[in-house]
């Protein structure tokens, strides 16, 4: 674990302060520590051991610290086993390669620069997900997929998804003719960057991150990542001219970083200290930036502190009309500045896209076209450059094929989750209103962060909230906010 935490170092200090010219070596350097954590991971000796294991647990309770350690190692292992160390270490250069080339294409607005650097990765995951899925029924995505949301299928996804798109593209279409207009042009005034940022560290504190054991940093494409049982970073962006950038991107991390702290530090390193799916990694940051964070509460307690650090800009803005800005609707070709009817639009988008690519039914040179006519279809806008259509996420650029659709399931089962968290603990707006998140964290720790592994993610939110995961919540609450609103 070690290893494999100082490899993550080197590639958090790649995305926020490295020199530019430090790419190369920063690749080797990278490339070579992935190697030998997979050397380790996938020994012989280790596999024979996990094995022998697996039959002293096997009448352990399931779920127990020890079963669960031994079962998910396990896991990870016969995973690992089947990639051959030249093609992790080829695999993690070309990442890192990857995204400092990104992120110079997005500055130049420039996708040429690009389509080469994602063509290779392309071809590199393909050959994972080849490998990953032999002797297995799952499709080369599919087993990519299983890397994030473990034993996710594309048919329960797509059914899932279609659940959720048919009431989301009703919404949205009333809502566009709905007589009600937030007062957006509040938030498009030039709010200071220094500013921004001291407030969004006070917002991170305010709801339970602790500066102790993490940190708060900027970066082109906000992010969190773990250092050690103690060192969680943060990473987010500001824009001078739309102010819940910043606010809302630092929501988002600083529920990641939440999940993370709340674990069990004994357990670092190990499945019962380890996020158990990204889907539910994403449902922590979503419902903090989302439930919490888009929450009438939530601006009742901080308006006026708000109001005070952007003055005068914010000077005249009342709590009705901050409240109904910050949810505003409407269709924008950045995902993580959508807003939460639409932002699964994106997700769908792209989750249709990678598996294309995956499966090479879609080439790297046909993929910004693609993407201009699926927003233009689904989201009635089309892409004016390629920094703000093809070259807006990073993670292609990371490696992270299958990624994108844990992006959906969190926001499913963050609201699914917060829905039981408010009959378990009660009126959480009134604690909101007081500043009082604690007793949001705490279920939160208990129902969610202190398991790690020891049980799926779909038994996780089965066991918090009684139900099997579904769109329903979403839909319910996404209506319950809006429609009011908009006076639809």
């Amino acid at each position: 674990m070690k290893l494999q935490t100082a490899a993550d170092t080197l590639e958090w200090d790649e995305r926020t302060g490295m020199p530019v010219g430090g790419g190369d070596y920063r690749a080797e350097q990278v490339s070579m520590l992935r190697g030998l954590v997979h050397e380790i991971r996938t020994g012989k000796g280790y596999g024979d051991d996990l094995c022998r294991l697996l039959d002293d647990v096997a009448g352990d309770e399931p779920h127990s610290d020890t079963a669960a350690t031994v079962r998910e190692l396990h896991r990870d292992w016969d995973r690992d086993r089947k990639l051959p160390t030249p093609l992790v270490r080829k695999m993690s250069e070309a990442t890192v390669k990857g995204q400092q080339t990104w992120d110079a294409a997005r500055k130049a607005d420039d996708f040429s620069m690009f389509g080469n650097v994602l063509e290779s990765i392309i071809e590199l995951k393909r050959e994972v997900g080849q490998r990953w899925s032999e002797g297995s029924d799952r499709t080369a995505y599919e087993a990519l997929l299983d890397e994030y949301e473990p034993d996710a299928r594309v048919d329960q996804l797509q059914a899932m998804f279609d659940d959720l798109r048919r009431p989301l593209v009703d919404l949205i279409a009333r809502i566009k003719d709905a007589p009600n207009r937030p007062k957006v042009a509040m938030l498009e005034q030039k709010f200071p960057i220094d500013a921004q940022r001291k407030f969004s560290r006070r917002i991170a504190e305010r709801i339970g991150f602790d500066f102790q054991r993490g940190r708060l940093d900027e970066t082109s494409h906000p992010f969190c990542t773990t250092l050690g049982p103690k060192d969680i970073r943060i990473l987010t962006r500001f824009e001078e001219q739309w102010l819940p950038s910043g606010i809302f991107g630092t929501l988002h991390e600083a529920g990641h970083g939440l999940y993370e702290q709340g674990m069990r530090d004994e357990w670092f390193g190990l499945p019962p200290g380890s996020y158990v799916s990204l889907g539910m990694h994403e449902s922590q940051s979503r419902l903090w930036e989302n439930q919490v964070g888009r929450s009438r509460a939530f601006w009742s307690h901080l308006l006026d502190e708000t109001k005070a650090t952007f003055a005068p800009q914010l000077n005249d803005a009342t709590l009705d009309d901050f409240y109904f800005a910050v949810n505003t609707v409407r269709p924008s070709l950045i995902r993580v500045e959508a807003d939460e009817a639409t932002y699964n639009l994106h997700i769908i988008i792209r989750f249709d896209l990678e598996r294309q690519l995956v499966d090479g039914s879609l080439s790297v040179a046909d993929l910004p076209e693609a993407w201009n006519d699926r927003y233009e279809s689904d989201l009635g806008i089309r892409p004016p450059s390629h920094a703000d259509g093809i070259l807006q996420d990073v993670h292609w650029s990371a490696g992270l094929i299958g990624y994108f659709p844990t992006y959906t399931l969190g926001n499913l089962a963050s609201a699914q989750l917060y829905d039981a968290a408010a009959e378990s603990i009660g009126d959480l707006e009134a604690n909101f209103a007081q500043g009082n998140f604690r007793p949001l964290l705490d279920w939160l720790i208990e129902n969610v962060h202190r398991h790690g592994r020891c049980f799926s993610g779909n038994e996780l939110v089965r066991r918090a909230t009684g139900k099997p995961l579904s769109a329903d919540a979403l839909v319910g609450y996404l209506r319950n906010k809006l429609v009011p609103l908009y006076g639809e």
